[in-house]
């Protein structure tokens, strides 16, 4: 299920799909301008990822997404921030193992010159069916 809303959580939810976009092309550069050179990224081990760490692993190919589908979308907007709650299924390989995951993400967003990039995010591994 996924909110329709309009104004700031309709470009928020544009830029969440745009950050799953640019992890299924494995597009480092587009992920370079969604994500704040700041984020912190808490994976479902519980391991941290800087930015850095993210690009590199897209562009040495080291992590490979090949699928990545929405279950279920949320935006809350308040003032120049906004959160995004997503549960998606995702599929592909990470240093050459393969994976498939049930994942529900958090992640913190700030509009900065007129833009939406992710601060933080939060995924853990979700329960059920």
């Amino acid at each position: 299920m996924t909110d329709q809303v309009a104004g700031p959580e309709a470009e928020l939810r544009e830029a969440e799909r745009r950050l799953r976009a640019a992890v299924l092309a494995g597009d480092a550069d587009a992920l370079d301008g969604l994500l704040d050179d700041r984020v912190r990224y808490t994976g479902p081990d519980g391991g941290v990822l800087t930015k850095a760490d993210d690009l590199a692993a897209h562009r040495s190919r080291t992590l490979v997404v090949e699928a990545f589908d929405e279950e279920e979308l949320h935006v809350t907007v308040a003032g120049t921030t906004g959160v995004t709650y997503l549960l998606a299924v995702l599929r592909g390989t990470a240093a050459g193992e393969p994976f498939a995951a049930r994942l529900r993400y958090t992640r913190t967003w700030v509009r900065e010159g007129g833009r939406w990039r992710v601060l933080a995010a939060h995924a853990g591994v979700a329960q059920g069916g």
